[in-house]
């Protein structure tokens, strides 16, 4: 999720649980610690492209790191603002402890993946339910805790925070109606899919983006779910198989060994870039739900040596006519 509602969220739990006077330092405790596992992007490469893939939502997001997260947040935070204002350090690090804990679960509940249990396991789950930005869901809360510390109300914050559990159920109920409806599809297609997921689309849970795989393609769709659902037929494209697409490829090089560290940072959706064949590209997110045109990809060289790294890149897909097309399947017009 975005900075901001992850530290709102981590500001309403402490603020929901404190006492009226220690409602603002609470939120302050909260928010700061709530937004601090995020700092993990400053872990960077200038020679490795795809570190930063690598620990962007790994330990700094794991449920067992909370206390040694939130314990680090506290050393910082309670000389600077609690112990100012007449609280313990166990007091600052409880707030803590409840705006980390909070952060790991959210990007959870996202689809870009996260690894609640690292060191046990890098698996990265997703649960499918919310866009990383979703103003329904964030605006609310922002609201609601704004009154809450103006007003020492920490009722307000626990509405805030009945809010966001409210809403995240409601994406879950989406999802399951859009997974429902894909299988639908599917049936119709007489396709047999190894895996088939619904993910939301940008800040909304109204419209979805459905990929399924079978034994040598993906295939996108993208439904939306009103009163009524309406389905978007889409795309479809081959599977990556690196034999056949890259066969001058060493597979002992850095390059192979990125391509496989790719393929675990996009949970397998990896295909060939029909414009680019030395391009891999995620298949999970696109701008237009029904299309394949992805976000960010990596690129491979026929001149790079053995312990030469890919190129990785993002895609920011502006174009009007893709825009437009995304608010044309969003408001049904």
């Amino acid at each position: 999720m975005d900075p901001l509602t992850q530290g709102l969220l981590g500001a309403s739990v402490p603020q929901s649980l404190t006492k009226k006077q220690h409602i603002v330092v609470a939120g302050v405790l909260g928010a700061l610690a709530g937004m601090a596992p995020d700092l993990d992007v400053l872990i960077r490469s200038s020679s490795d492209p795809l570190l930063f893939l690598e620990f962007h939502r790994q330990f700094t997001h794991s449920l067992l790191f909370i206390p040694i997260g939130s314990f680090i947040c506290a050393l910082v935070l309670h000389w600077l603002i609690a112990k100012p204002r007449g609280l313990s350090f166990k007091q600052s690090w409880g707030f803590c402890a409840l705006g980390y804990g909070t952060h790991g679960l959210l990007d959870s509940c996202t689809s870009y993946g996260t690894q609640l249990f690292w060191p046990l396991t890098s698996e990265r789950f997703a649960w499918n339910t919310i866009s990383v930005i979703d103003p329904a869901f964030t605006l609310p809360i922002l609201i609601l805790l704004v009154f809450a510390t103006l007003k020492r109300n920490p009722l307000l914050a626990r509405i805030a925070l009945l809010w966001g559990l409210i809403y995240l159920t409601l994406g879950v109920v989406q999802r399951d109606r859009a997974e429902a409806s894909a299988w639908q599809l599917v049936n119709e297609r007489q396709h047999t899919p190894l895996r088939l997921e619904a993910k939301p689309t940008f800040a909304n849970i109204l419209l979805w983006k459905v990929i399924y795989e079978t034994e040598d393609k993906y295939y996108v769709d993208a439904i939306r779910l009103g009163a009524s659902v309406k389905t978007y037929s889409g795309e479809s494209i081959d599977k990556l198989n690196v034999t056949k697409d890259f066969p001058w490829l060493d597979p002992n090089s850095q390059q192979a060994k990125d391509i496989k560290r790719f393929r675990q940072f996009s949970n397998g959706f990896l295909a060939q870039d029909p414009a680019d064949k030395l391009k891999i590209i995620d298949v999970r997110y696109s701008m237009v739900p029904n299309e394949i045109r992805a976000l960010w990809s990596i690129k491979l060289s026929h001149e790079a040596d053995a312990s030469a790294h890919v190129e990785y890149t993002t895609h920011r897909d502006s174009a009007p006519e893709s825009r437009q097309g995304f608010l044309r399947m969003l408001t049904d017009f």
